[in-house]
């Protein structure tokens, strides 16, 4: 799968896919390109799901290396107006985004990046916040 020009900030669900033999090639592209973005609730997840200290100490120096995605008032004020409007907008429950997920989606926006991800709630928010929401591969096509 190819997708455009970045820059990419990188949710949970896309760097859990990283490795998988539809997303390698292009994932070392952008990441040797500069274009890979971190941010401050995908930083957190991924230490979450470290199983150990040096593990969490690993993830947590690798994602500093990477240009960040910051989350301040600004970011939190779209997320949380992003889940509003989807409330507004859409059928019951049309809000119930992962908040991280809508976090991430505020931040991406905010600086004009895209999000890579392999999760339907960034499609979601696409709908409400100006951000590019690209699947690391087809929905469904990597377990």
């Amino acid at each position: 799968m190819s997708w455009p020009q970045g820059p990419w900030v990188a949710d949970t669900s896309a760097w859990a896919r990283a490795g998988a033999k539809e997303v390698a090639p292009r994932w070392r592209e952008v990441v040797e390109a500069g274009e890979l973005v971190a941010c401050p609730p995908v930083t957190m997840e991924m230490i979450f799901d470290a199983p150990d200290r040096d593990a969490v100490e690993r993830v947590a120096m690798a994602m500093a290396g990477f240009r960040q995605a910051p989350i301040g008032r600004s970011v939190t004020d779209a997320a949380t107006w992003a889940m509003r409007e989807l409330a507004q907008r859409g059928t019951a429950g049309a809000h119930r985004v992962r908040v991280p997920d809508a976090l991430i989606a505020a931040a991406a926006a905010e600086r004009g990046f895209g999000v890579l991800h392999y999760d339907l709630h960034f499609d979601t928010l696409a709908t409400v916040l100006a951000f590019t929401s690209q699947w690391v591969a087809p929905a469904g096509s990597i377990d």
